[in-house]
């Protein structure tokens, strides 16, 4: 009996450790353009981590993250922003979820009369399966 109860355990948690995870990431990687660090970055606080924080009271998402880097040649980005969702369902509701919050949030808040497309660049977007 006990080997039986052993024997069970083990491919129980051989199958929990083999499967992958459902999780999908979605990562935009982003230019400062012309030296405006400061504008670029306090959008990103007052907008985008302001609705990541709402998306995840609202289990909209996972997790988020806001990464800085160094520019080089190769890659001349200084930002990656990282969403983090636990399945496929809540990677596909993202759009209209976002937009919820969105119509919430109110206006967008910027540090001067800068509009993005003078301060930060969106280089490119991938989206990510986890390998768990």
């Amino acid at each position: 009996m006990k080997n039986c109860l052993f024997l069970l355990i083990l491919s129980l948690s051989a199958l929990s450790y083999s499967q992958s995870s459902e999780k999908i990431s979605a990562l935009d990687f982003v230019q400062i353009l012309n030296d405006n660090k400061e504008e670029t970055l306090f959008y990103y606080h007052n907008n985008w981590k302001v609705l990541r924080e709402k998306a995840l009271e609202n289990n909209y998402i996972h997790a988020y993250e806001l990464l800085e880097t160094e520019a080089t040649e190769d890659a001349p980005f200084q930002l990656i922003l990282k969403t983090t969702y636990l399945n496929k369902e809540q990677f596909d509701q993202s759009e209209e979820n976002f937009q919820k919050l969105i119509d919430e949030k109110g206006e967008t808040r910027f540090l001067n009369e800068k509009r993005p497309p003078q301060f930060r660049k969106l280089l490119f977007h991938k989206n990510l399966k986890h390998l768990e």
